[in-house]
């Protein structure tokens, strides 16, 4: 209360309601915050926009193909447009920002097709994911560029792994690719960095790349050949499957071995060597030295071509280099020389030889022609055609001696040998029965046989069938009589032959029965035997009687008397 004793006015607050967000404005404001994130997110991310110009879009799809460097992603092709002059294809790329300082005027970019390059060793994938662009910055400082021109081979990379680099000559690349897999002793231990044209695009040189420590076996008499694909051999055991492996099979492969034993020095950076086209080719080149020949065949070489084999007692000794056709003035013909060449080395008496080896190749193939060795053709596939240059002796071969045209020896052919010879023979075999007069034969066979037909179409022929026709109806008839006559005395042969069965049954019992009454064991038989030394003891008295009476016939009548004398 106051001082008057009235009420005190006690003071109130105004309450205002306090303003709030409404709650569904929450969610569009975090979506609309979390856009402005990823925006300055993206173009925080983003680089510059390039272009780059190729001959062709290769597989390059907008949206979806990137651009890659050691296979990360540097960007995305935006668009794909053709030049106003039809030329070349535009490809719009969104970098990103990582790419921005290795865009320079010295940056190469090419497409890569996974049907020709597969990226690096494990670029297997690309398969799968499509073309892309590969770029390749310079190591060297250039200019900052957004347009450029690409390149249409892949350029060489460079290796950032210990090991050393060595080059490869070639006339074809065949399906070696950019990152193809190098193998020693089948264990891969490199790879191919790329490749560029020789001089006056003579030949391709490709740089392959051997790690750590493997770049230690690479001598300077190494041996290098292609590995790639599947080789397929028919031989005595059957058909042999052959390949490096499964990735060399896809995306082609080199491989390398080094002689054992081998003095030659390892060879240094960047050292040269051949690439050959398979283990065979390695094999045959590693037999040192070479000795080029030359033979001129007159007749058809139809399916000799080049690198068929030379052999020598059914081995490989070499290959054929070329094949062509000349004209001969001095015999006027056409003759087809087929140059070749042989590894003397291979014969192992001669390699191994001091002498040998002092001697040169060109007196060792002179000796041989002088005993008769020639130059011919057989066929290796009866199938196919095939056919190789084969060095034979030859037993009657004229005496013939080694040419030489150059730095090339001419060794003489024959045409005999193997199937050809058979073939050829065959083939005068031919020729000698077309000359044979067929005509004449056929019309002088035609008159004797329109004179035989006349001859027995003739009136004789028709008299003496007549008659003999005749004589075949006499001798039925009496065929008929004599079996009407005849039926009566077979009919009786059944009667007769029993009879002459009784017949001999009596017989065989009269016949056993004289046995039993005068056999051996019968009681006649045992009473002569005992009748028999009686016989006998009465001639001997008769025979003593016939001497008494010879010598005292007076005993007859006087009788016997005792006068002490006989």
């Amino acid at each position: 209360m106051d001082k008057d004793g009235g009420p005190i006015a006690v003071p109130t607050a105004d309450k205002r309601q306090a303003r709030r967000i409404p709650l569904v404005w929450i969610v569009p404001l975090i979506t609309a915050l979390i856009g402005v994130w990823l925006a300055w997110d993206t173009f925080s991310k983003r680089g510059p926009m390039i272009t780059i110009a190729f001959e062709s879009a290769g597989g390059l799809q907008a949206g979806q193909s990137q651009l890659k460097f050691k296979d990360v992603t540097m960007g995305t092709v935006k668009s794909l447009a053709v030049s106003p002059d039809f030329s070349q294809v535009i490809v719009t790329v969104e970098t990103t920002r990582e790419a921005e300082p290795l865009l320079s005027d010295k940056t190469v970019f090419w497409v890569v097709k996974p049907e020709l390059f597969a990226g690096r060793i494990s670029g297997l994938d690309t398969l799968l994911s499509g073309s892309y662009i590969g770029m390749l910055p310079s190591t060297e400082k250039g200019k900052s560029e957004r347009h450029f021109v690409g390149s249409a081979n892949p350029p060489v990379l460079t290796a950032s792994a210990p090991g050393t680099i060595f080059k490869l000559e070639t006339r074809r690349v065949g399906s070696i690719s950019l990152g193809s897999p190098i193998f020693y002793r089948d264990i891969e231990v490199g790879t191919v960095l790329g490749w560029d044209l020789g001089h006056m695009a003579r030949d391709v040189t490709i740089h392959a790349f051997v790690r750590a420590p493997f770049d230690k076996y690479v001598h300077e008499d190494s041996l290098f050949w292609n590995a790639s694909g599947l080789s397929v051999k028919l031989g005595p055991n059957g058909v042999q499957l052959q390949m490096e492996s499964a990735k060399a099979l896809l995306l082609g492969g080199i491989a390398f071995e080094s002689k054992p034993g081998t003095a030659a020095p390892v060879a240094a950076a960047n050292y040269s060597f051949p690439l050959y086209t398979n283990r065979d080719a390695a094999k045959t080149a590693g037999f040192g030295r070479r000795l080029h020949l030359l033979s001129y065949f007159e007749h058809s070489v139809s399916g000799l071509e080049v690198g068929a084999d030379v052999t020598l007692h059914g081995l490989k000794i070499g290959e054929v280099t070329d094949v062509g056709l000349v004209y001969d003035p001095k015999i006027d013909r056409i003759l087809v020389p087929v140059h070749y060449q042989v590894e003397g080395d291979r014969i192992a008496g001669v390699a191994a030889s001091e002498r040998a080896k002092n001697t040169p190749l060109g007196a060792v193939a002179a000796e041989m022609v002088k005993r008769g060795f020639r130059a011919t053709l057989q066929s290796s596939n009866l199938i196919t055609g095939q056919k190789t240059v084969a060095i034979e002796f030859v037993p009657d071969a004229p005496p013939a001696e080694l040419g030489r045209e150059g730095d090339v020896f001419v060794v003489p052919s024959t045409e005999t040998g193997g199937f050809d010879a058979i073939t050829q023979s065959a083939a005068e075999l031919l020729s000698k029965i077309n000359r044979i007069d067929f005509q004449g034969i056929g019309k002088s066979l035609a008159g004797t046989l329109k004179g035989v037909d006349d001859t027995v179409n003739g009136p004789e022929v028709k008299k003496t069938l007549a008659s003999l026709q005749a004589t075949m109806a006499d001798l039925q008839d009496f065929t008929r009589k004599l079996d009407a006559d005849a039926s009566p005395a077979l009919a009786r042969l059944p009667d007769m032959a029993r009879k002459l069965d009784d017949t001999l049954a009596q017989a065989n019992r009269l016949v056993a029965s004289m046995n039993s009454a005068y056999g051996n064991d019968s009681r006649f038989s045992r009473e002569i035997d005992r009748l028999l030394p009686q016989l006998n003891e009465m001639t001997r008295s008769f025979r003593a009687l016939a001497d008494l009476l010879s010598r005292h016939p007076e005993a007859l009548i006087k009788g016997r008397t005792n006068t002490g004398k006989e």
